[in-house]
């Protein structure tokens, strides 16, 4: 069967940027599983993956605008380090859930300045050029539950 809409896909890889550096990996652990179609994996792998099937090995070069998006520098902001009231130690790397017009956002702290830290609100692969290597496992139509819900549910899915 040929990974299309509504089908579900289980693979293996190996994310690595530009430098040749490993970002993430299945190595040692279940394949990720998701619903193709339904958005559960960035737009840029998911147009690679169409028409491949089980057993197909395959190397995707993602640009930024078809991965985690361009780098927005209005997403890094210096905030007053008093922003952060009961937390001690601050660190560059740190993560926060900070509160915006638009809703909740994740932020990471990249730099502190005296009384000044720096937070940057992009993903942390935003504009970067993602090199997957990938190997699909399997390869299955979806069931009527996993189409209502929009995703995978049992083995490497959601459980409910």
């Amino acid at each position: 069967m040929q990974i299309a809409q509504n089908s579900v896909v289980a693979f293996h890889y190996t994310l690595t940027n530009d430098a040749g550096e490993v970002l993430d990996s299945s190595e040692g652990r279940e394949p990720l599983t998701y619903l193709h179609g339904a958005g559960n994996i960035i737009p840029g792998l998911e147009k690679e993956l169409e028409g491949r099937q089980a057993g197909d090995a395959l190397n995707a070069v993602v640009a930024p605008g078809e991965g985690y998006g361009e780098k927005q520098e209005q997403l890094v902001q210096e905030v007053p380090r008093d922003a952060f009231q009961g937390v001690e130690g601050i660190e560059p790397g740190m993560q926060f859930q900070a509160q915006t017009q638009g809703g909740p956002l994740m932020v990471t702290v990249t730099k502190i300045e005296g009384d000044t830290v720096t937070v940057d609100g992009n993903h942390p692969l935003a504009g970067q050029t993602l090199n997957f290597a990938v190997e699909i496992a399997s390869v299955r139509e979806a069931s009527e539950e996993e189409l209502e819900h929009g995703h995978v549910h049992g083995e490497g899915g959601h459980q409910h």
